[in-house]
């Protein structure tokens, strides 16, 4: 008997789940826990393994499905069986969401206007076999790409060409749609006079073209969501301090080379903020709590989530008992965090449990920002850009000078039903106190 494949349980209070992606095809062989398919939850995104060596027999939910946990969503054939041919999944989910949206668009009556130039060469009129193996979309995008689509393999159930196969062909060739792009406007005469222009810079296959309605990824429905409600929740504040980071800045420097060599980790610029944090925290216990209707909770722990910015969204893993890490400890523990939530390997106890949170909007260049809490906390504390400014300078004695230091901009968010202007205030005056004269062992 064929091996199933269901949808896992990533957790507790977790009861279904959105097929993503399918990493393998009908007919594909797999290996045991390789990836096979990629699920959106309400907690977190995972690839969620093979249950069995073998060969991909049926897939039974299309992607962008959401099912019910155990629910059976495929099959393997596993090794020394005989492997029955490859099911593709009902017509009705063939083609994608998006595709069915644009091919509704296609379905109005074009002008003659709106066809292409006679003079412009066009692909071959495909076949009957490529008609059935491919969407109106598809075949328009070939038509106004010159492509044949005997030239590309697809990756659709059943060998359909999608629109991802086709766009990412067309990168790979480098060619442009004809009468696309400013050449269009060019009248006959002047087009062949002028130099030919360069090929426009290569699409993503994953790209949109303008005017596209592209639904809204799980993720980013539930980071829409939450936003809102904190927003609605909280009373949000925010209050920035300029930090001199010229000591941490050499300090890194000096010991970076070092500090890879002998643990295995590089020394990044994160558990300096996050350990003067902890700091700052154990002195303002309020600024780590939570509240519970009309009580405080004032939590035992202080869990430190950490905010990653995906490709496709962003999510906050949780560094638990942080307040009992050394300064490698939090080091491993960021960036540990960090690879498993690129990879997809977070579990849903990854993400649970935060007390307070660190975000860095610095390191794509702000200068600081001002960002939303994560319920429940009551606070988060943003890390802005680390840049070369002048300051003045004052000496023991008194005697002022201008120097060219590291400087960076923090700020508090925080809810002020619970914390108070002067609190957030301190709290942060004891974080820039902390990094300016960082006196700790880095290990």
């Amino acid at each position: 008997m064929p091996t199933d494949i269901i949808m896992p349980q990533m957790g507790e209070s977790i009861v279904e789940g959105t097929i993503t992606k399918w990493l393998k095809k009908p007919g594909d062989k797999v290996q045991r826990d390789e990836p096979l398919f990629e699920i959106s939850t309400d907690k977190v995104d995972a690839e969620i393994p093979a249950p069995a060596s073998g060969v991909l027999r049926e897939i039974k939910v299309a992607e962008g499905t959401t099912v019910g946990i155990n629910t059976v969503v495929g099959s393997i054939s596993v090794d020394g069986e005989a492997t029955a041919p490859a099911k593709a999944a009902p017509k009705a989910t063939a083609a994608s969401t998006e595709e069915k949206k644009e091919e509704k668009k296609l379905a109005i009556p074009q002008t003659p206007a709106a066809l292409a130039p006679a003079s412009t060469a066009a692909a071959p009129e495909p076949a009957e076999d490529e008609e059935a193996r491919s969407s109106p979309l598809v075949r328009k995008i070939a038509r106004e790409h010159g492509v044949s689509l005997s030239q590309i393999s697809g990756t659709g159930l059943g060998g359909r060409i999608t629109k991802q196969d086709i766009m990412a062909f067309i990168e790979r060739q480098g060619s442009q749609p004809a009468g696309v792009g400013t050449d269009a406007f060019v009248r006959p005469a002047e087009r062949s006079e002028a130099p030919p222009a360069a090929p426009p810079a290569p699409r993503s296959a994953h790209a949109t073209f303008p005017g596209d309605l592209v639904p809204m990824t799980n993720m980013r429905k539930i980071i829409a969501q939450r936003m809102i409600e904190s927003r609605r929740t909280s009373a949000h504040v925010h209050c920035m301090y300029e930090v001199d980071f010229t000591r941490i800045v050499s300090l890194r420097a000096k010991h970076k080379n070092g500090f890879e060599q002998r643990h295995g980790v590089r020394l990044t610029f994160m558990p300096f903020f996050v350990r003067a944090a902890i700091i700052a925290v154990q002195q303002w216990p309020i600024v780590n709590a939570s509240l519970e209707g009309d009580n405080i909770r004032y939590h035992r722990n202080i869990n430190v989530g950490i905010a990653v910015a995906l490709d496709w969204g962003l999510i906050v893993p949780v560094l638990k008992n942080a307040g009992d890490l050394n300064f490698l400890g939090l080091q491993r523990g960021i960036t540990d965090l960090g690879e498993r939530a690129r990879n997809k390997k977070l579990k849903p106890e990854d993400v649970e449990g935060s007390t307070f949170t660190v975000t860095n909007p610095g390191q794509f260049g702000a200068v600081f920002g001002l960002p939303i809490i994560n319920q429940p906390n009551s606070a988060i504390m943003g890390v802005g850009g680390i840049t070369k400014q002048p300051l003045v300078i004052t000496d023991k004695e008194g005697n002022d000078s201008i120097a060219i230091r590291s400087v960076v901009h923090l700020t508090l968010g925080y809810d002020h039903r619970l914390i108070d202007g002067a609190v957030a205030d301190q709290f942060m005056a004891l974080v820039k106190k902390t990094l300016e004269n960082w006196n700790e062992e880095i290990g």
